[in-house]
């Protein structure tokens, strides 16, 4: 099941995307705390503005170098345990909005990854009890500004400016993450293209460390890594993040 939210124009709406990404069926409420009933409204996608399918109402949380090339292209070893770094949801923005390059960073790099959005609460959850939690996936660009990246020494300031959280387009709640493709295309020319099945820490262990440290409360958002490849962009480029099975995000950049 795929589920977006969007606008016509008037307030927001959940809605039920077809499996040809085309027709969106509208549901009532929000589908993270209400049952999912059909409205009788339906519409397409190409008549819409698709917006962040979440916007988390308490954190999202970075998951660093969980791919061993993506560690060794930054001149690091892969992190024995999860390294965890919290992004506010002021940076969370949706499909097609633009990612404003700070006037503080001259070089704002792309990171392609898969999201998962939390759909109950939990805390201290082992591995095998995670996947209860777990609401669907989406694709994600944990934007940075690399060179304050490595001059702050932590990383709050470079991954948490407003607007470098894009996720969309919609959830899949349904997905086999075990071993797809996470493809980035900046201006249209493939950058970056790994698989799910060489992250360090899979998802249940990324959610159950998280857990120990912190309550996960519904609509958080994990992101869990990038694979190798990222790199610069420049104000005018277009970014797009594809995960198999789930859809692409695309933004522009510009310069604030």
């Amino acid at each position: 099941m795929r589920i977006c939210r969007y606008t016509d124009g008037e307030d927001p709406y959940f809605g039920l995307v077809d499996g040809a990404g085309e027709k969106i069926a509208q549901i009532s409420g929000d589908p993270l705390y209400t049952r999912i009933e059909l409205t009788g409204v339906t519409t397409t996608v190409d008549r819409v503005r698709l917006l962040a399918p979440v916007i988390p109402r308490s954190k999202v949380i970075g998951i660093g170098r969980n791919y061993a090339a993506h560690a060794q292209e930054m001149g690091a070893e892969p992190p024995k345990e999860p390294m965890m770094f919290l992004i506010p949801n002021t940076a969370v923005i949706g499909p097609d909005d633009p990612v404003v390059m700070p006037p503080q960073s001259e070089r704002v790099d792309y990171e392609g990854e898969v999201a998962v959005v939390i759909g109950r609460m939990c805390r201290d959850v082992s591995p095998e009890e995670a996947a209860k939690s777990i609401f669907g996936y989406t694709c994600a660009n944990d934007v940075t500004a690399r060179d304050l990246q490595k001059s702050d020494g932590q990383w709050a300031r470079a991954k948490g400016f407003d607007t470098f959280c894009p996720i969309g387009p919609w959830i899949e709640t349904d997905l086999d993450l075990s071993d797809l493709r996470v493809r980035t295309r900046l201006d249209g020319e493939t950058v970056q293209d790994g698989t799910t099945a060489d992250m360090i820490h899979d998802v249940p262990t990324l959610i159950s460390y998280a857990s120990q440290a912190f309550t996960l409360l519904p609509g958080d958002v994990i992101l869990t890594g990038t694979p190798e490849g990222i790199g610069p962009v420049q104000p005018g480029q277009r970014v797009e993040v594809e995960v198999q099975d789930i859809g692409t995000l695309a933004n522009p950049y510009v310069r604030h």
